[in-house]
């Protein structure tokens, strides 16, 4: 998709979010960012979860702008330095040909939209002409597989299922030996959705793993978390823990039209890292955009796409 599209779904997303750090903030016309401003804009930030490690990178940019950047206008330091900051987790979710089937465990907590995402999935990589399967790992959650099976259906994809209560690692193990069999291209498996502070669910996350490593030592190629932006700094931490208990190598950032207003994808890039792969940005089967941080930069400021 190009900028411009990215820009617009991420624009009408945001577009409830936008007052949060513009409105009377950088409207002032100062030629510099002087105390009191940058004291506004912080707790703006903080309010904003993009926490307290993001914050004070970004003020002591704006304090003590780096060489080649202070000659901008306040507005536009601002904007460079956070689209910087995003940068060190803008990367593409790429499938290599030499990985088949190219496997993606996705994992998340309940709420969050991560079946919703997987069918998301699904659609945009059947549209490129992958063949997909989905492996209904989420075998407790009531009707997450009847969800799943029709996500698959408008995806034209196939669903791997056993009955409710099965063991999801048993479930995935299936999905993916079938799909090896039959040459499929990439298995998107589902999981249970529970608090990131249960043992018991990261336990048998890290069952699944396991399981998976025994038909493709390479695999799972992609652990990818569901995030939803709205619950801020919650969020945060729920990355955090899966990413110990995993090893997440890629999100999914989604409700991004919730309190949070995006704030959370600073917090995120600054204190974790972890490559942002997707943004959920409606709810429409096209609404799972690829991460672009200059386009979600000047969504987030309300500012205009060249």
């Amino acid at each position: 998709m190009p900028v411009s599209g990215i820009f617009g779904k991420l624009r009408a997303s945001l577009s409830q979010g936008r007052a949060w750090l513009t409105q009377d903030l950088l409207g002032l016309g100062a030629k510099t960012w002087d105390p009191a401003t940058l004291e506004e804009l912080e707790s703006r930030l903080l309010l904003a979860d993009v926490g307290v490690e993001a914050t004070e990178w970004l003020i002591d940019r704006l304090r003590h702008p780096p060489r080649g950047t202070a000659q901008l206008e306040p507005t536009e330091l601002l904007e460079v330095s956070i689209a910087d900051l995003l940068r060190t987790v803008e990367q593409p979710l790429e499938i290599p040909a030499e990985s088949r089937p190219f496997v993606m465990l996705v994992v998340g907590v309940n709420g969050t939209g991560k079946t919703t995402t997987i069918g998301k999935l699904a659609a945009r990589y059947t549209h490129e002409g992958y063949s997909v399967v989905l492996a209904a790992g989420d075998t407790y959650r009531a009707a997450a597989v009847e969800q799943l099976g029709e996500w698959a259906k408008r995806a034209t994809a196939t669903i791997t299922a056993q009955a409710s209560g099965a063991d999801p690692a048993a479930v995935v193990f299936d999905a993916l030996s079938s799909a090896k069999n039959r040459g499929i291209d990439i298995v998107i498996a589902d999981t249970a959705g529970r608090l990131h502070t249960a043992s018991g669910l990261m336990d048998e996350l890290k069952k699944i793993k396991r399981v998976i490593s025994r038909i493709d030592p390479t695999a799972p190629h992609e652990t990818l978390l569901v995030l939803d932006a709205s619950q801020g700094q919650n969020a945060l931490a729920q990355a955090a823990e899966f990413n110990k208990a995993l090893g997440v190598s890629g999100l999914v950032i989604t409700k991004l039209d919730g309190t949070a207003k995006g704030g959370i994808l600073l917090a995120v890039a600054r204190q974790l890292a972890i490559p942002v792969r997707f943004l959920a940005v409606g709810e429409s089967v096209d609404d799972l955009i690829p991460f672009d941080a200059a386009a979600f930069t000047k969504a987030l400021l309300g500012a205009d796409v060249p």
